[in-house]
């Protein structure tokens, strides 16, 4: 059967799951979302007011100094009329490079470099969160999390996630159905350090890795290895952390 794809009653099982997932694990807390002005937080967001309530989302706009596209970000709580904050990580993001680099006598490793911005957003997340009688929602989406296109313990951590089920397109597809502005749907995502955008980056369109992962097709064999190889290599981030298993019967799962 070919694969197709309900927007609309997606979007409506994905709000009805949030509006439970509060009620067992927060009921009365509000949702804490960062956002950045894409296509994911901007879904993520709609659809937790359209669970909750626009009076108990908190949106979190976090920018590294200057960012040159938060006038999306302002566009989409305006849009949703929610309650936000403008958390500028600038000041904690150089103090922990100069701090590291007076310690080690080295420069920040690119890939440090690079996750250092997303664990400090989480950071920041969590302090409103806890601040604010708040649940954190992860932002990301299948297509992303199939290739490591995330960063483990920055955005890739949460309390509650509701499109890592989902790919890019279905999640733009979920947007509309949530009547969010075509110009946060396709805003074509970039890293905000190098100024490629992602697709640049992986070397491939989402719209081609979307297809691998819902219909197993890629006429590409050079694109088909080098996104199996991502998603071998990042595996670990999709799974919890391992543990020891020690043998020792614990007494409260005796009943």
């Amino acid at each position: 059967m070919p694969y197709s794809f309900d927007a609309q009653k997606t979007k409506d099982a994905v709000v009805a799951w949030i509006r439970d997932w509060f009620d067992k694990n927060g009921k009365g807390c509000n949702a804490v979302v960062g956002i950045s002005g894409g296509k994911d937080s901007s879904c993520v967001a709609a659809l937790c007011v359209e669970a909750l309530g626009a009076d108990r989302i908190i949106g979190i706009l976090m920018p590294n100094g200057e960012q040159f596209d938060i006038d999306m970000s302002e566009l989409l709580v305006k849009h949703l009329g929610i309650r936000h904050y403008v958390f500028n990580i600038k000041d904690a993001y150089a103090a922990m490079k100069v701090q590291y680099e007076a310690v080690t006598g080295s420069e920040l490793s690119a890939q440090s470099t690079m996750n250092l911005g997303p664990r400090l957003r989480m950071t920041t997340l969590y302090l409103y969160a806890q601040s604010f009688n708040g649940r954190v929602a992860n932002t990301c989406n299948l297509s992303e999390d199939w290739v490591g296109y995330s960063t483990k313990y920055g955005d890739a951590a949460g309390d509650f996630s509701p499109l890592s089920n989902l790919t890019v397109q279905e999640v733009k597809a979920v947007a509309r159905a949530c009547g969010l502005p075509d110009v946060l749907v396709d805003k074509v995502p970039i890293d905000g350090l190098c100024g490629k955008t992602d697709e640049d980056n992986l070397g491939f369109t989402y719209a081609t890795l979307d297809r691998y992962i819902r219909e197993g097709i890629c006429e590409d064999p050079d694109v088909k290895a080098n996104i199996d190889a991502r998603h071998v290599r990042n595996l670990f981030k999709l799974q919890l952390m391992p543990s020891y298993q020690s043998g020792i019967d614990v007494l409260a799962e005796k009943g």
